[in-house]
């Protein structure tokens, strides 16, 4: 008895029971205890816990048990208040969690200063009865949700009818419009020009802007019952799609599975079961296509509802059959009542035939646990569409090591020349085809669209009348210019950006563009009216090749090749990137042979400005990742410039699970011939050099096991140094104990690679012989450094040929240097921000190549640097802790070579 209360309490850690699916490792029960006092005291955790120390089970667990212990706290609260009908007042420091999660004043704030007793006593019991009003509002929800999760878990029969009723109702609508069809053609419209079947669809509508309508929430009122108040709850964001899988799999094999409400966020492209729209290929046009389908659902019920509607020019396409009330609000729930990850969402939606993408955001008021990818969370405009509100909530950010630069990536874009000057040309046909069909706010926006196409073109140094596929630019080169300054250079600054991008969006004249352009091709046959497109032709034509003259019957293998989208679509990006930044931000001009071949680039410099947002609504967030080291960068360059005080970061960082001796890092300053090891780039491609690396990698082969994994700074360097051992013979010397493979620049070609590289390691493994394994030549940043699994066999050892410094000399960099140097404090001792910038993305690669191997607690492995410069102490810190403690720096490769040959002995043996 006196042993098992022992045991639960080392498993509570302290008064908070953690539930856990197997007795949880000791730096499990940490990361959970550290993790839970993060939440409660609404802090910002960075979290390093090493791959194989089973990080998203604690993330899984710890968090759970934090929302489980706040909703208990929550509903006693709440009881309390509706027992009594008084509210508790705060003291300034302590509110009810009820209050203090979902952002709200309690009743004694914000009071004026001197205000009579009876005035603040009466706004007080006022607000303290709203307040219980609302709570009663809540309770009555929630008790109506609980009983129709309930109905559905144990009411099959609920599903079936529903279903039978859907396809009644589709029936009807069938027939229906069979009907329409056959009187439709019994009758002519009169036309201002014959226009030909279907085109009609293509002129664009009557544009209103938002200053003359009220704007839509885009929901029926029938809709509205979908929205809930939304409850507290914790946003999961990892960075891929698989990544989210396969927490979502950790969840439903967790004690939480049962219980939680989990909702999986996709993008349309992920989760739409439209055949029709889904078959679009491109993102841009999956999205347009279902805006379009949603307005016209709208249109169609408010011109029902006018009793003297107007004069339609257009018969509107029909709404999506998968966007009904009825199917969504059961989807919603069925999605609330068990853990389902996207694929099973889609299936669900398909059974049911309904939208998972609606199905799932509808979901978000009452789910406990939203599993979204990064660019939804991190992206102002995206989170809103989607319906996500952080005040108040959780958030978590997983797989965070490259957080900065995806924030970066998410709020820059970027338009080649060929794209800019197809655009023009395309839409100043459109307008030519349509003119007498637009109305003048229409004409006005597109006529302003093609003048700043036209001034784009010309800050490149082209000119719009000639063919930009043969001209060539006076001056070439690459240019950085502030926003302002860049407007001004282009003679822009006279055009409302603000305005012109809401057009784009609101009027959907890119898809209409799109499909004009597939209606007839790159470009329509020359027109007396339009001279000054003939020079065009050729060029555009080259561009999409095979495109005829009236829409084709579509070709069976461009089903695998998404379709491209309109050239204007990638502009509306950058001009949607270019009014959203601010002082931070830069425009790159890169001036490339000819205008088709150049491009304009808008680059974020502050991560932290879009970021700061998230941190400013959300209660409490957790950064974590298997390498977080350098932790500076995101202390220093996103947390202090987003106004977070040094305070409210908490750090935590776990060692490994394997044994001490199950793991061997080694720092090597020279090779076999006394060559010192310093691959800078003046070194670095010296013929002795590479000779060294082949002698280094002779050595290790004769000893290691299995896989080795040697990474290259690029893969420039690796093919060059491969085709110098080709030259010099140390290829074949290599061959004669590893097959060797190179790693693919194609990512469609990866998955083969890895394939033959395990199964030659297996193979050799059972047949024995000379041919002890293979050695994989890869590339830092490559597709094998991040997401990777070279677990045991397959990744005995890891080499890494220098440090993989960015490209000093890129304009883009060097902007971000001195952006960094100017905005950030100098700390006396150490290097100036912008080199800390260089050294810390450096590192980051170096850290997430070299976590390839050692993926489980009874994995083995050595991690072999080969650089001395690894061995200075600024750089030494910036490796993870659980290497960093036992890493051996060795000056001559004689010593290094004996105590590695001993280590892969000892294990082997053992293994």
């Amino acid at each position: 008895m006196l042993q098992k209360i022992m045991a639960n309490k080392t498993q509570e850690v302290g008064d908070i029971h953690f539930p856990f699916p197997f007795t949880p490792y000791s730096i499990q029960k940490d990361f959970m205890a550290e993790l839970y006092q993060v939440l409660e005291a609404g802090k910002i955790g960075i979290f390093e816990s090493p791959t194989g120390t089973g990080k998203s089970l604690s993330l899984i667990c710890g968090a759970l048990s934090w929302l489980r212990d706040f909703e208990k706290k929550k509903r006693q609260e709440e009881a309390r208040v509706l027992e009594t009908e008084t509210v508790p007042l705060s003291d300034g420091k302590h509110q009810p969690s009820f209050l203090s999660s979902s952002g709200q004043e309690t009743p004694d704030t914000l009071r004026p200063v001197g205000e009579p007793d009876w005035v603040t006593q009466f706004v007080q019991k006022k607000e303290a009865r709203d307040l219980v009003d609302r709570l009663k509002e809540e309770q009555i929800r929630r008790k109506k949700r609980e009983e129709r999760l309930q109905q559905i878990r144990h009411d099959t029969q609920l599903k079936y009818a529903a279903k039978r009723e859907r396809q009644e109702e589709e029936e009807t609508e069938r027939l229906l419009r069979l009907s329409r069809e056959v009187l439709a053609a019994g009758t002519g419209a009169e036309l201002l020009e014959q226009l030909a079947s279907g085109e009609e669809e293509l002129v664009l509508s009557e544009y209103e802007s938002d200053e003359e309508k009220g704007t839509a929430n885009g929901l029926d009122e029938d809709e509205d019952d979908l929205e809930e108040e939304h409850v507290t709850k914790i946003y999961y964001c990892s960075r891929t799609h698989s990544q989210l899988t396969q927490f979502v799999h950790e969840v439903q094999k967790s004690p939480f599975g049962k219980d939680t409400r989990l909702v999986s966020l996709g993008s349309r492209q992920n989760l739409c079961v439209n055949e029709d729209v889904k078959n679009l290929g491109s993102v841009q046009l999956i999205n347009d296509r279902c805006m379009e389908m949603q307005r016209s659902k709208h249109e169609s019920k408010s011109r029902a509802e006018d009793k003297e509607p107007k004069r339609r020019r257009q018969e509107p396409r029909g709404a999506c059959p998968f966007y009904n009330y009825k199917q969504l609000q059961l989807l919603r729930d069925e999605v609330l009542v068990e853990v389902k990850d996207i694929e099973q969402l889609v299936t669900l939606g398909k059974e049911a035939k309904a939208c998972p993408y609606y199905g799932s955001r509808f979901a978000i008021p009452a789910a406990q646990l939203v599993v979204l990818p990064y660019q939804m969370l991190l992206h102002a405009a995206t989170r809103q569409a989607a319906g996500i509100r952080l005040q108040g909530q959780v958030v978590i950010i997983d797989e965070a090591h490259n957080l900065i630069d995806t924030i970066t990536s998410i709020h820059s874009a970027e338009v080649s020349g060929s794209q800019l000057c197809q655009a023009h040309s395309q839409l100043l046909q459109y307008m030519e085809r349509y003119r007498k069909r637009l109305k003048a706010r229409n004409l006005m926006y597109i006529r302003q669209i093609l003048y700043v196409l036209e001034k784009f073109v010309t800050v490149l140094g082209g000119n719009i009348k000639q063919n930009p596929n043969t001209q060539s630019l006076s001056q070439t080169g690459t240019e950085l210019k502030t926003i302002n300054d860049f407007l001004f250079q282009s003679q822009i600054d006279n055009i409302n950006l603000f305005k012109v991008q809401r057009y784009c969006e609101k009027s959907m004249v890119s898809r209409k563009l799109f499909g004009f352009t597939e209606r007839y091709g790159a470009v329509l046959a020359p027109r007396k009216e339009q001279p000054k497109l003939a020079g065009f032709q050729h060029f555009l034509q080259s561009l999409q090749p095979g495109v005829a003259e009236a829409p084709a019957a579509p070709v069976e293998e461009e089903a695998t090749v998404p379709r491209p989208a309109s050239p204007l679509m990638h502009i509306e990006g950058f001009l949607a990137a270019l009014t959203t930044a601010n002082k931070d931000g830069r425009v790159i001009l890169s001036r490339q042979g000819t205008p088709s071949q150049s491009s304009l680039k808008l680059l974020l410099l502050n991560p932290a400005v879009p970021f700061a947002q998230v941190v400013k609504e959300c209660r409490a967030m957790v950064i974590a990742g298997g390498t977080m080291q350098p932790v500076s960068d995101f202390r220093e360059q996103l947390l202090a410039c987003a106004g977070v005080e040094a305070e409210r970061v908490v750090e935590f960082s776990c060692g490994h699970v394997i044994p001490p001796d199950n793991i061997l890092p080694l720092i090597i300053c020279s090779g076999p011939s006394n060559q010192q090891l310093e691959f800078t780039y003046l070194k670095r491609e010296l013929p002795q050099m590479m000779d060294e690396i082949g002698r280094i990698l002779c050595n290790l082969c004769n000893v290691v096991p299995g896989g080795v994994v040697c990474f290259f700074p690029s893969y420039e360097y690796q093919r060059q140094v491969h085709a110098h051992w080709d030259k010099s013979g140390l290829l074949a010397r290599l061959a004669v104990r590893k097959k060797i493979f190179q790693e693919p620049k194609r990512a469609n070609q990866v998955e083969q690679v890895l394939m033959e590289y395990s199964r030659c390691i297996k193979c050799c493994a059972q047949v024995g012989g000379m041919v002890t394994g293979a050695l994989l030549l890869s590339v830092v940043g490559g597709k094998m450094s991040e997401g990777i699994n070279f677990s045991d066999d397959l990744g005995r050892c890891v080499v890494m040929v220098g440090m993989p410094y960015p490209n000093i000399r890129s304009p883009e960099l060097q902007e971000k240097m001195a952006y960094l140097d100017q905005t950030l404090p100098r700390t006396p001792g150490q290097a100036p921000p912008g080199k800390a910038l260089v050294e810390n993305l450096c590192m980051k690669a170096v850290n997430q190549s070299i976590g390839r191997a050692i993926r489980h607690q009874k994995d083995f492995a050595s991690i072999v640097l080969l650089d001395q410069r690894y061995a200075r102490p600024p750089i030494l810190a910036k490796l993870p802790a659980w290497i960093r403690d036992r890493v051996e720096v060795k000056a001559t490769f004689g010593p290094a070579f004996a105590t590695l040959r001993k280590f892969h002995h000892k294990k082997s043996g053992h293994s």
